[in-house]
């Protein structure tokens, strides 16, 4: 955990892959989710709070293919894997995983 890290520190631009939490303050939720937004990645996101409605409002916000809502593991075999923003879009695993390997046809018909 790295405490007190400003908002324009280059470790929130980076994708980190590892037991990192940088902690970073905001005046108001709205400013959380913009700074929280404003990377090129979009894989992982948790939010933490006791207060369950604001959190799910946060999570729905949040610019990233999974989101942890008071849980450090998101990832489940039933659930789709995948990110929103770089490196790259799609998904795997789950329901959503396997329409990655059929081709959609949309048929307009007047009978």
């Amino acid at each position: 955990m790295l405490a007190e890290v400003p908002p324009d520190a280059p470790i929130l631009a980076q994708e980190i892959f590892g037991p990192v939490a940088p902690v970073v303050s905001f005046d108001h939720v709205n400013d959380a989710i913009r700074m929280a937004n404003d990377t090129e990645y979009g894989l992982v996101a948790h939010v933490y709070t006791g207060d369950l409605a604001p959190g799910l409002r946060v999570s729905e916000a949040l610019e990233a293919g999974m989101v942890g809502l008071n849980r450090p593991v998101v990832s489940d075999p039933a659930a789709p894997f995948g990110c929103v923003k770089q490196p790259d879009l799609g998904r795997e695993g789950g329901h959503d995983g396997l329409l990655e390997f059929t081709e959609s046809k949309y048929i307009a018909v007047d009978w």
